[in-house]
């Protein structure tokens, strides 16, 4: 089978399980801000999820490439991948840099969804993006860290069973540069909840189940350290060039879907005895969002070509994912013009998908610091902050 019939495969199977799952049933947890259980378990049963994670682990060893058609097909059938998202690329800094032990312990289970890695335990309430400045700590004592401070907007923790924290084990006045000193630990957040953790669910303008973490004299095995004490701050870089091309997956996905549904209600909607789709005003700007989106698109195959291959791509992978979202936000707000007041309607789901949208212009990064990041590092600019 080639790749591209593969690839057609692929697409198809994802949509089947998405059928599944109709407006409806999205419209109904958007209403109840609730977690698409059932939804994460078929994918996690299809074994969409573990696409990442090597055979000898129980996954699927398959390219970014692939994972990122799962991520584009899943929004594009009006679901939410960042529902799950996590699961396919949060687990690479274990793969990466863990022991042979830690994979064994985890990944299968990973793998076959028995276990939940979702949560990813950054971003702080006082330094957000400035992530050397980060304020919670481990300190060692045994063969314990004993880890205190606070994380915000940390994504499913409510539904996950494990958490890659980001922790500095090294004051910062204590070592030669700010990225230094910082540690990975994998946090069972069973044990975790009522020993030290506590979550608290934010609630935002979509449902996307995220949390603030208070940790209070919580006590991680340091068997849980995750490759070297100090050097988390790389093994976290690491994989973000895999998740910002995930993420621009999801905002193609999303893109298409506003376009489709704007092309429909076009088409359909008689208005002074022609359809509106006629009028230039409607057609041209569709028109102009579906060439933006599939020019974007193309800077995510080439991100992603390049991660598959094993060359640099954060110039790459950062410009795919402003490009992208870029795209997904003009094609959001093409379909709810397009629809009138009737894209304001929740039975339409123009809302709904426009308001998860909008987050990838600020998630999990903004589009300011992509633009700084090429100023700097692709341009030669001089560093702005």
């Amino acid at each position: 089978m080639s790749n591209q019939d593969f690839h057609d495969e692929l697409r198809k199977s994802v949509r089947n399980i998405c059928s599944d799952y109709p407006d409806e049933y999205w419209r109904k947890l958007d209403e109840t801000n609730s977690y698409p259980e059932e939804f994460v378990d078929a994918l996690s049963k299809a074994g969409f999820l573990a696409a990442l994670i090597p055979e000898e682990y129980g996954g699927s060893g398959l390219s970014i490439v692939e994972a990122s058609i799962i991520m584009e097909e899943i929004n594009r059938s009006g679901a939410n991948a960042g529902a799950c998202h996590a699961q396919m690329y949060t687990m690479g800094t274990l793969l990466r840099h863990g022991s042979e032990e830690q994979k064994q312990k985890y990944l299968p289970k990973i793998a076959d969804g028995s276990l939940r890695l979702q949560a990813f335990g950054v971003t702080e309430p006082n330094t957000g993006t400035d992530t050397t400045q980060l304020k919670t700590t481990a300190v060692r004592k045994g063969d314990k860290y004993i880890v205190n401070g606070q994380k915000v907007f940390i994504s499913r923790a409510e539904y996950s069973d494990l958490m890659i924290l980001l922790v500095r084990t090294t004051p910062l006045d204590q070592v030669q540069k700010k990225t230094e000193g910082l540690s990975v630990l994998l946090v069972d957040l069973k044990e975790a909840v009522g020993n030290g953790l506590t979550i608290r669910p934010i609630r935002t303008m979509m449902n996307h189940a995220t949390t603030e973490l208070f940790i209070e004299d919580l006590e991680v095995p340091v068997e849980n350290l995750i490759g070297e004490e100090g050097k988390g701050f790389r093994y976290i870089l690491d994989g973000m060039n895999a998740e910002r091309i995930l993420i621009a997956a999801e905002c193609i996905g999303d893109g298409y879907w506003f376009i489709d549904r704007a092309t429909k209600y076009a088409n359909e909607r008689v208005v002074f005895k022609r359809p509106i789709g006629q009028n230039q005003g409607i057609q041209f700007p569709i028109a102009k969002a579906y060439i933006n989106l599939e020019a974007a698109a193309l800077m995510r195959d080439k991100a992603a070509e390049l991660f598959t291959s094993g060359k640099s791509c954060g110039k790459e992978a950062n410009m795919a994912k402003l490009l992208c979202a870029d795209a997904s936000w003009e094609a959001a707000n093409v379909a709810l013009q397009t629809h009138g007041g009737f894209g304001f309607a929740e039975e339409y789901d123009v809302e709904r998908k426009f308001r998860e949208t909008k987050l990838y212009q600020v998630a999990p990064i903004s589009t300011n610091l992509i633009l700084s990041f090429v100023a700097e590092h692709v341009l030669g600019l001089p560093r702005s902050y």
